[in-house]
């Protein structure tokens, strides 16, 4: 069972967006069926490495657009993703370094912190992205 089903309230109506979201949710679920199967730390470790990078090129995405629409809340929207990523590359030296494993502390800190941004700072920006036409 995944541990994030995505469903239409997580949708942002911007396919582009909605699309790299559901990459990023079957990213965590994959690392929460690598934990669940005890596979080798090197399994989890390429998850999470790849999201570490992928989140990057989401949150870029993101940014792009808001700095070409002038979104009023860019700063705050740019601290909250510079936050996640820096916790994230935190979980991913300290589990290199065998100091953290991968635990459903972990993985629910990632569900919670994916679904909740979403829920509640990416669709603030969602009508502004569709007037402007994106899609």
């Amino acid at each position: 069972m995944s541990l994030i089903t995505w469903s239409d309230k997580y949708s942002m109506q911007i396919k582009e967006i909605d699309d790299q979201h559901k990459v990023l949710v079957g990213m965590i679920n994959d690392l929460h069926e690598a934990m669940k199967q005890a596979k080798s730390k090197e399994v989890s470790l390429e998850i999470i490495n790849k999201m570490a990078e992928y989140t990057k090129f989401h949150f870029s995405t993101e940014e792009k657009y808001m700095q070409r629409f002038a979104y009023p809340d860019y700063s705050n929207h740019k601290l909250e993703h510079e936050k996640f990523v820096k916790n994230v590359l935190k979980f991913r030296d300290e589990y290199e370094k065998g100091k953290a494993g991968v635990s459903y502390e972990i993985l629910n800190f990632l569900k919670e912190w994916l679904v909740g941004h979403i829920q509640l700072t990416d669709k603030k920006y969602a009508p502004l992205f569709i007037e402007k036409g994106v899609n």
